[in-house]
């Protein structure tokens, strides 16, 4: 893909709340925060809805249960024409998914613009949210297991019996993202975080502590890509989209997986292939972060170290904003907060405002190569099924 042209042009993120109206935080619907990252976007591109009139547009899919036509009626809302329309499903991985549709919808000459927007109000829910996965209901609420929790804590515990993990090897990363998120004030919870309160947190399903867990907001983002040529005549910042790569659904044939790898192994590979760049070369990494245990999957998955050297690795190696291998330079989910089927915006967009050199007091220098990871989908007696891996930088 070394002729591959697309590069992001713009993006935005809007505030977050928690809808707190007990502490005068406001809450919004899920339709107003697709409007808001919309004319965030146009503000910061200097772009009108018209210029986007048969361009290509995705939509994330809501933690709020919606229509099956939610797509639709999001690009009602906000008076788009598109021609090409997608949605997407993929959880975690909703961002990175319609990434890679509209990077190759560009790069085939159908569309020039394809924008990427997504939002989701996980706290205005009341009552029952989304009916869960079949398989949750059937076999595992009868016998305790209460969803997406217990499941990383058998992903955590199977690590740590493997591996020899320790919790402060986790700890590591809730106090160090804490530490970037300190530096952005777009991130929800930014007071810094020491490892003695994360010890301390309460368990909420053993080994999983409270600040091993992402906390949800509300709030909504947006990325326009377009083709590379174009891009450049909106901003004088163009993020080049470098290469990308997908999996999913990883040892399917197999009745026991390892839960302790990701599919992220195929998709770093096919990415690095793809950009035709390395590990080495890569200068920053955001890592879908919904579960510190899901943070060092994927640094061994991505080929930052070796198998069962995570822990090893975050012994020997800051990786805050400062360090050598800064990972998750805008809090991650775990501290900038995960807007509910949007969360996995935060990184693409951090990604962007880094290589564009507007992340403030976070910023890292001499940025050449990011690279960003996005999971989505736990499987019953797996990992995660939706796996990508996008790398954005070079000429």
């Amino acid at each position: 893909m070394s002729n591959f042209d697309v590069a992001v042009s713009g993006y935005a993120e809007t505030p977050l709340s928690r809808a707190r109206v007990d502490k005068g935080e406001k809450k919004f619907s899920i339709e107003y925060y697709y409007a808001w990252a919309l004319n965030l976007l146009l503000e910061q591109t200097g772009l009108r809805l018209e210029d986007l009139r048969g361009q290509g547009v995705g939509v994330t899919g809501s933690a709020y249960p919606r229509a099956e036509i939610w797509s639709a009626e999001v690009i009602q809302n906000l008076g788009l024409e598109p021609k090409l329309l997608v949605r997407a499903d993929h959880g975690g991985a909703n961002g990175a998914s319609l990434l890679v549709s509209g990077a190759l919808a560009i790069h085939a000459g159908y569309v020039d613009h394809f924008l990427i927007i997504g939002a989701d109000t996980p706290m205005n829910i009341v009552g029952e949210g989304a009916l869960t996965w079949r398989y949750e209901l059937d076999y595992l609420m009868p016998v305790g297991m209460m969803g997406p929790n217990s499941m990383a804590a058998m992903m955590m515990r199977r690590q740590m019996h493997e591996y020899g993990y320790k919790p402060e090897h986790y700890g590591k990363i809730s106090v160090s993202q804490r530490e970037n998120a300190s530096k952005n004030p777009n991130a929800y919870f930014k007071t810094p975080l020491k490892m003695e309160e994360y010890l301390a947190s309460p368990l909420i399903s053993d080994p999983l502590k409270m600040l091993d867990i992402c906390p949800f907001v509300n709030g909504g983002f947006a990325l326009l890509l377009s083709r590379k040529k174009t891009a450049e005549k909106i901003t004088d910042k163009p993020v080049r989209v470098a290469g990308f790569g997908s999996w999913h659904n990883l040892d399917a044939s197999k009745t026991i997986k390892d839960v302790t790898t990701t599919g992220l192994k195929v998709a770093v590979k096919q990415a690095f292939e793809s950009s035709g760049t390395k590990i080495s070369q890569i200068d920053l990494i955001n890592v879908y972060d919904d579960y510190t245990p899901v943070v060092l999957m994927q640094l061994e998955d991505a080929g930052v170290c070796g198998k069962g050297e995570a822990g090893k690795f975050l012994d020997q190696t800051d990786i805050t904003y400062r360090g050598n291998t800064p990972i998750n330079t805008g809090g991650g989910l775990l501290s900038y907060g995960q807007a509910g089927m949007a969360g996995g915006l935060h990184h693409l967009v951090e990604a962007v405002r880094q290589m564009r050199g507007e992340a403030g007091e976070r910023q890292v220098k001499g940025l050449r190569y990011a690279l960003v990871t996005a999971l989505g989908a736990l499987e019953h007696g797996g990992t995660f099924i939706n796996n990508y891996a996008v790398i954005f930088g070079g000429e």
